[in-house]
């Protein structure tokens, strides 16, 4: 029933084999309702190797939950963001799907729709109406403490996806599932050398304050450019907000006050769409006068690339469900499960996109 509201061990080997498994099953943000999030059965996600994994393991018993079937669960997911960000959307489809899938007995969603405050009511009114289990999208690293509390009083294992929350591991929260944020900076950094050649001026459109993937996108970057790149000058950092229309509003402002910048390193893709957009409408070609590289993955941005008027895309794969729900599987069998498990994110550039555009989200 889906109810809408908006040291490691061998034991941890197999669990990422199993994920693993499970992900291949499946493969990877628009606002058209018709493609936005795309198949969530296509890009599943996939975990590294064990030795990609860190922390120590979290077990039912370490972490003194009760026992649990799923398909006799009440299971919450708490959505940070509107879903007017295609990521969003098919970070929720995915989940809504894999429960659906495996037979949670029911699934209540929340969406904070970007307000920690909601959040953290969202949270609480779930565990008020009998969740047993929480998945979390946090809309920032600090500030859940008072769900997060509120589900440990209540013996409510609570993983979370995506972002990291600065919390206890396996006191606070049982793992985080997600991407290394600093490896994809690193990557983006390593296709915006080899559109420009390492020579120009760079903007970077931030993503939102207070979460690990901004502070940890922004690291990656910056260290590769200044360890490979020395002719390319970062020029400014700016916060679009992870929001297509601040990107765009931004990048007016920065074709305004620095016209000579020969390209943008986007946090997101809305961010380098809504930049491509504001270089456009200064008369300049995105893709070739001003490059453009964004981390993400959707649909759009892909085409973008298809287009010409886009020159790379680091994936960061929303589609959280089927390993969310492995974990959580995993978990209340008796393993143990690592404090970070981390996912394989692909790439796009001119060379794949178009054959790879159905992967998109």
């Amino acid at each position: 029933m889906m109810i809408q509201r908006r040291p490691r061990t061998l034991a941890v080997a197999c669990l990422l084999a199993a994920t693993a498994t499970l992900a291949a099953a499946g493969c990877a943000k628009s606002e058209t309702a018709n493609t936005a999030g795309g198949d969530s059965s296509q890009g599943a996600q996939e975990a590294k190797s064990p030795d990609s994994t860190s922390g120590s393991g979290c077990s039912l018993e370490t972490y003194g939950a009760p026992k649990l079937d799923l398909k006799d669960a009440v299971v919450g997911f708490s959505q940070s963001e509107k879903e007017a960000n295609p990521f969003r959307i098919a970070e929720t489809r995915s989940i809504k799907d894999e429960a659906k899938k495996i037979g949670v007995k029911k699934l209540l969603t929340t969406n904070a729709q970007s307000q920690l405050s909601k959040q953290i009511s969202d949270i609480q009114d779930m565990l008020a109406q009998g969740a047993q289990f929480l998945i979390v999208a946090p809309l920032n690293s600090d500030g859940l403490e008072p769900a997060l509390k509120a589900a440990a009083a209540k013996k409510v294992p609570v993983l979370t996806i995506d972002r990291k929350v600065n919390s206890t591991a396996c006191k606070d929260y049982v793992a985080f599932l997600g991407s290394d944020f600093v490896e994809q900076g690193k990557r983006a950094a390593d296709a915006m050398i080899k559109v420009t050649g390492g020579k120009g001026k760079v903007a970077i459109l931030l993503g939102t304050s207070g979460n690990n993937v901004t502070t940890d996108r922004t690291k990656g970057f910056v260290d590769q450019i200044e360890a490979e790149a020395p002719g390319l000058e970062i020029v400014a950092q700016q916060t679009g907000e992870f929001a297509r229309d601040k990107g765009q509003q931004v990048m007016e402002q920065l074709i305004q006050s620095k016209p000579d910048i020969t390209a943008v390193y986007a946090e997101n893709d809305e961010m380098g769409l809504g930049a491509l957009t504001a270089i456009k409408a200064a008369g300049k070609k995105p893709g070739k006068d001003v490059k453009i590289v964004s981390v993400d993955g959707t649909r759009n941005a892909v085409q973008a690339l298809v287009n010409g008027e886009y020159n790379a895309v680091i994936e960061s794969n929303p589609r959280f469900g089927p390993l969310a729900f492995a974990t959580a599987q995993k978990f209340y069998a008796g393993e143990e499960i690592p404090e970070n498990v981390i996912i394989t994110d692909r790439e796009y550039d001119e060379a794949n996109a178009e054959e790879s555009l159905g992967g998109a989200y």
